[in-house]
């Protein structure tokens, strides 16, 4: 067989601008990643699909599906999970990247159009997504799959990997409709354009649909328990949107004149996310994350731009788009890339105090997961339907004081907020969410829970234990 030696030099050009960004950022993580981790730990102990061991099981990963993916590197526990999620995510964004080089290779467009990479060189929110250990940098590998095949002409592949993607990400699914039934780079005469737009949509809804029936069938509903867990705020969502939208690199896609239909395609396919994430309510996660999995068809539309534009039109907007990933690269890389050492940091100080823990309360279940075997009680709800379903946010949800009695809670874990010492007594402090000011202010709980411990640096956490008589 035959190698494609051009093939091959602009995959590497792909893989070389999207791996600086990966390396430096290599340390982000965030606490939902150790959730899918503890899943995934479980499944290969044998234990079943679930948080807490022994607990029935529940819908705690939107990504149906990923901790299976991890499972066969859980046996050392959930850390080695995490670690095997970060490694995976890298390998596949690397791939995506790879496809885009030859997708740039492939498109019309002076030399100019390789400029646009710079979109991936410069973006923290690719960079640091690719190697947080969640499904994302899984997704984002699918979705520059899914747009290079697009751009290189395979519409039917770009329909059953958008597919895929979209069952992992719901908020996805309008992105990967509009996607499936942009127009091709080869046009086609109507009536074949209308059949391969049908098997298109049928190829993005059958990976979406199989998830959604797997999810009715294990959990009675078609929807991720995060869903309501965290409900949409759309005044939060159209901010978080609108911020995405200009930090992120959209920016680069204001043009219309002169451009072939399947680049207008990628254009509205970003728009229409940018609506679905502004309905969805938007995220608490740090640097675009709801953003990311879309950028890669942001990254070869502006190619194509760029390639095409007058050097006085397509390089200054290009410039405006790199201002702003320049500046979330400037001002958050660096506390990104510091972020996982600080979260290992403190479980490493707290595993001890946590090791005789039966059931631990906490709003961050991902880090006391993953440093104790002990049964999880879930603050935010995001793994436990019983509380996703009470009211409030997913940090300020109104747990009552019955439900800490009746799950035989012995252990808190709260955050203090930053800057603020712990009070004495404890129930004086200032903590860093609704939910943990909630609990403190709990009946008898300065009596009833005693602190044994407090994590040190910037992340500051307080572990309390039920006293003996109050057992």
């Amino acid at each position: 067989m035959r190698i494609d030696k051009r093939a091959v030099v602009v995959a590497l050009v792909g893989i070389a601008v999207a791996l600086p960004a990966a390396l430096y950022l290599w340390s982000f993580m965030v606490d939902d990643a150790l959730i899918s981790a503890r899943y995934a730990w479980h499944l290969a102990a044998g234990q079943g699909y679930r948080f807490n061991a022994g607990r029935p099981p529940s819908d705690g990963v939107t990504p149906l599906g990923w901790a299976f993916l991890l499972a066969p590197f859980a046996a050392g526990g959930a850390l080695s999970a995490f670690r095997a999620a970060k490694l995976i995510g890298l390998i596949a964004w690397l791939l995506g990247a790879a496809s885009m080089g030859v997708a740039v290779h492939r498109m019309d467009g002076g030399r100019r159009k390789w400029t646009g990479l710079a979109l991936v060189f410069c973006s923290a929110p690719l960079g640091a997504w690719s190697v947080a250990g969640m499904e994302t940098g899984l997704v984002l590998g699918l979705s520059a799959v899914a747009v290079s095949a697009r751009v290189i002409g395979y519409e039917r592949v770009t329909a059953i990997v958008a597919g895929l993607a979209a069952a992992l990400r719901p908020e996805m699914v309008p992105w990967a409709f509009v996607l499936a039934l942009a127009p091709p780079v080869h046009l086609r005469p109507p009536e074949r354009r209308s059949a391969a737009r049908w098997t298109g949509l049928l190829l993005v809804l059958a990976p979406v649909l199989t998830v959604s029936l797997a999810r009715l069938v294990a959990f009675g509903r078609v929807t991720p328990l995060a869903l309501l867990a965290k409900p949409a705020d759309a005044a939060l969502g159209s901010r978080y949107a609108l911020a995405c939208l200009l930090l992120t690199g959209p920016i680069a896609l204001i043009a219309w004149r002169k451009l072939p239909p399947w680049v207008r395609g990628l254009q509205l396919a970003t728009g229409i996310h940018f609506v679905a994430i502004a309905i969805a309510g938007g995220d608490w996660m740090p640097l675009s994350r709801l953003a990311a999995p879309v950028l890669p068809a942001v990254v070869l539309a502006a190619c194509a731009i760029v390639g095409r534009a007058h050097p006085a039109v397509g390089l200054p907007r290009l410039a405006v788009a790199l201002a702003g990933l320049i500046f979330v690269f400037v001002k958050v890389g660096p506390v990104a890339a510091a972020v996982g050492e600080k979260r290992m940091a403190v479980i490493q100080q707290l595993r001890g105090p946590l090791s005789q823990s039966r059931v631990v309360a906490t709003l961050d279940v991902g880090w006391v997961g993953a440093a104790c075997d002990a049964e999880v009680l879930d603050l935010a709800g995001v793994t436990d339907p019983a509380v996703a379903v009470l009211p409030g946010g997913h940090t300020s949800k109104r747990v009552p004081h019955t439900l800490l009695m009746a799950r035989k809670v012995d252990t808190l874990v709260l955050l203090l907020s930053k800057g603020k010492p712990r009070a004495d007594p404890w129930t004086h402090s200032w903590f860093a969410r609704v939910v943990e000011l909630d609990v403190a202010q709990m009946p008898a709980m300065a009596r009833d829970f005693t602190p044994i411990a407090e994590s040190q640096g910037s992340l500051r956490y307080l572990v309390l234990r039920r006293t003996e008589t109050a057992r």
